[in-house]
């Protein structure tokens, strides 16, 4: 199965700022969010974001904070956000059924909110390269867990070229630079 642009959403699961600098490979994690979310913003497909307890865990960290569309952002306080109050409706309501995943911890949040839209219906795909926690492992046996759940484990490149869908168009001269 092939991602599509107008049939996908990307979401940035509590890339926060009291957390962000404990994440293994955090510098390299906030340049493919930030790169994926330029590309969703060229290529129309919907943004959210999620923040756990953000009184006591911070924000979403610059740069990607200024990236996300007004509104964007869903606050929370389950580690899965899809038992969050109406966070499924918020999704649902943008009638497109691939979630592309990213965010941290992998293990934790990403995991919980990842296999909760699964149980919703929704088809998911984790960015390897978008996704981390503190320690590696635990990123590691968080991604083998899902794709066991039938997530599909995608990297960022995958992700835009499968948006782009062909070279020559206007979409790919303005994405191209992203990747490069």
């Amino acid at each position: 199965m092939l991602l599509e642009s107008q049939r996908s959403v990307l979401l940035v699961v509590d890339v926060q700022e009291r957390l962000a600098p404990a994440i293994a490979g955090g510098e390299s994690l906030l340049n493919r969010i930030s790169t994926l979310l330029k590309a969703a913003a060229e290529l129309d497909v919907p943004i959210l974001a999620t923040e756990q307890y953000s009184k006591g865990l911070g924000t979403t960290v610059e740069p990607l904070a200024g990236l996300l569309p007004t509104g964007s952002v869903v606050e929370k306080i389950h580690f899965n956000a899809a038992n969050e109050p109406g966070f499924v409706e918020r999704v649902r309501g943008l009638d497109r059924p691939q979630i592309v995943v990213t965010g941290t911890e992998a293990h934790v949040c990403v995991l919980q909110t990842t296999l909760g839209l699964r149980a919703a219906g929704f088809d998911c795909f984790l960015v390897a390269d978008a996704v981390g926690s503190r320690d590696p492992e635990n990123r590691h046996v968080a991604m083998e867990r899902m794709h066991a759940n039938g997530v599909e484990i995608v990297t960022s490149e995958m992700v835009m070229f499968e948006w782009l869908r062909r070279g020559s168009t206007p979409a790919f001269k303005r994405v191209l630079p992203l990747i490069r």
